[in-house]
């Protein structure tokens, strides 16, 4: 009987530590600190635009997503050396590189050249800068987020908004397909193209 009883409390506080294990690293998990999170997309995001904006100098056709990218270079690099004042303040360490999933896309656009490195830059640049939005005024409205953090979200914010019109505005203006001849025929009348944005191009 006395071994039965030491037996079954043995078991109660095997079974209590492993549960408070479990909780404890559920409330670790719970606890991360978002704006070290947020300081840390950032700086990636900043880098990665940095990065592939120098690449459409080298690789892009298209005049605008030229000019496009020497802007990414631009913003992006001023966003990051601004981050950077902001993170010593606030005692956070950032980055010093891009995720694996940023580098994996940079490999990819590194392969491209021409009218089909534009089509998948510019549709990148959309997607990045939708998300990179969503985040920033996500911050910006904070109420608990660290002070400084949130002045930066809120400088930043208005240049990124832009940016998404911009890239918007260049990616519709890309032909949708790579390496299309119009015929005599189809060139003397004009066509119109919807855009992504839905917005109707006329082919001369």
């Amino acid at each position: 009987m006395y071994r039965l009883a030491v037996l079954i409390l043995t078991f109660s506080f095997a079974a209590f530590a492993q549960t408070g294990t479990h909780t404890k690293a559920k409330s670790s998990k719970a606890g991360a600190n978002p704006d070290a999170t947020f300081a840390k997309k950032a700086a990636q995001g900043n880098m990665a635009e940095v990065a592939l904006g120098k690449l459409a100098q080298d690789n892009a056709q298209s005049d605008d997503v030229k000019k496009f990218g020497q802007r990414m270079v631009d913003d992006h690099g001023k966003a990051e050396q601004d981050l950077e004042g902001v993170a010593s303040k606030a005692n956070m360490t950032l980055p010093q590189d891009v995720s694996a999933q940023q580098k994996a896309e940079q490999q990819r656009l590194e392969k491209l050249k021409g009218a089909a490195f534009d089509r998948a830059y510019m549709t990148m640049m959309v997607k990045d800068h939708v998300k990179d939005v969503a985040e920033f005024k996500k911050e910006a409205n904070n109420t608990s987020a660290n002070s400084d953090l949130k002045d930066y979200a809120k400088r930043t914010y208005p240049t990124l908004e832009d940016h998404l019109t911009n890239a918007k505005a260049v990616d519709n203006a890309l032909p949708k397909s790579a390496g299309t001849k119009r015929s005599k025929k189809s060139a003397a009348k004009p066509t119109s193209v919807e855009g992504s944005g839905g917005a109707g191009l006329l082919l001369i």
